[in-house]
């Protein structure tokens, strides 16, 4: 074990366990007061529920033994076998530290589906769907990335998880809101941001926890770990700059709201290809990656659907990019990987197939799942409980006494 590598990966967890309650912040700035408890419980009660399924299943069906390429073997259930020595994919890191490092991604990832589903969901049926989502999703497409299964063995590169984080909340946001229909008043009345702030002070923990979420990706305190901060922090700001760049052109004004989204933007759009590109790669991703994730986001008004706070139009557009553009930037003097543009067309083609397994299978089983705990519990909340808000049907409580 290196003692180096234990404290920074140690730190590095914590960051991302930070960036869960950052987004709670983030998306209940964006939802009405009247929904504000409701829409931040989302992101905080995975804390609870996430990781109890990953500790019990979720990563032994992640990091066990590949059975066929599909998903792992049973040898780490309930954590048998996950102790202080290295083990699992490191030889660096105690067991334990590599599987609460990813618990920290399977905490986070399910927590951003919500934000297509918010002011809408009943409480009790939302958790049963995360619950089976994570088995269901989010542990076969870390298994097939990172835990030795077929999109791994095929050449994907994902280096913190454009296609398992990302995209597979992004596919899944798309099929929840296509399941539980349009707010009411969506398209019809006005339906706006109760508390930018809140939303800004939830981007900033984003922009701070993403530090270990891509840097802690190397899996060690080393270069790579410093490429993937440096290259996490240039896309993020350039994202923003083209966000606001293109939100002036096409609205006239640039906005708070517009700032805060086309960081997120860029964070996402860096995450598969952080540790595989240059700066300079960087901010062509992340400039590119604001304006495209911009055009996503009016994706909804163009179809009709209702995605609450932008999931699939950020995340799910912005991850798709993410991984497309680390086929053609990746160099291998970086990550040992070379794309389009170093002489690798094959790599690009990767990327692809990557990209359209993910969501083909992301979105079918996500669509499944939400017509099943529909179908047995019901999934979404009375008219009049939606006109009276989540915070008080759901949880008898209300954020703000005025």
């Amino acid at each position: 074990m290196n003692a180096a590598d234990t404290a920074f990966i140690l730190v590095c967890a914590a960051l991302v366990m930070f960036m869960t309650p950052g987004l709670a912040l983030f998306y209940a700035g964006m939802a009405r007061a009247k929904n504000v408890l409701g829409t931040a419980m989302h992101s905080i009660v995975m804390l609870g529920v996430a990781t109890v399924v990953w500790v019990v299943v979720g990563y032994t069906l992640a990091f066990g033994t590949d059975a066929g390429g599909l998903i792992g073997g049973l040898d780490y259930l309930f954590l048998s076998g996950v102790g202080m020595e290295p083990g699992g994919p490191t030889a660096n890191l105690p067991h334990l530290l590599f599987m609460i490092f990813q618990c920290m991604f399977a905490v986070i990832t399910p927590a951003l589906i919500t934000g297509a589903f918010a002011e809408r969901i009943r409480f009790g049926p939302f958790v049963v769907f995360s619950v089976l989502w994570l088995v269901f999703v989010y542990s076969p497409m870390c298994h097939w990335v990172w835990g030795g299964g077929w999109m791994g063995a095929m050449g994907a590169l994902d280096f913190a998880g454009g296609a398992v984080v990302h995209m597979s909340s992004g596919a899944a946001a798309l099929a929840a809101a296509l399941v539980l229909g349009r707010r009411r008043g969506f398209g019809t009345e006005p339906i706006v941001p109760h508390n930018l702030p809140m939303t800004l002070t939830g981007a900033a923990i984003l922009w701070f926890g993403w530090f270990g979420f891509n840097a802690g990706s190397a899996l060690a305190a080393n270069g790579a770990a410093a490429n993937a901060f440096v290259t996490t922090h240039v896309a993020a700001a350039a994202a923003l700059i083209g966000w606001l760049v293109v939100e002036k052109l096409h609205h006239g004004r640039a906005t708070t709201l517009g700032a805060a989204s086309g960081a997120v933007a860029g964070l996402v759009a860096i995450t598969p290809a952080a540790g595989f590109v240059t700066p300079m790669a960087a901010l062509a991703i992340g400039l590119v990656g604001g304006a495209v994730c911009y055009g996503g986001v009016l994706l909804k008004n163009r179809f009709g659907y209702d995605d609450s706070l932008d999931v699939v139009g950020i995340h799910g557009v912005g991850g798709t990019w993410g991984a497309l553009a680390t086929g053609v930037f990746a160099v291998e003097s970086v990550g040992g990987a070379s794309g389009l543009l170093a002489g690798n067309p094959g790599q690009l083609w990767i990327q692809f197939l990557s990209v359209v397994a993910t969501w083909a299978y992301c979105f079918t089983v996500s669509y499944v799942l939400f017509k099943v705990v529909d179908a047995v519990m019901g999934l979404r909340v009375s008219p009049e409980d939606e006109l009276n808000g989540l915070d008080v049907s759901q949880h008898s409580e209300a954020g703000y006494q005025l």
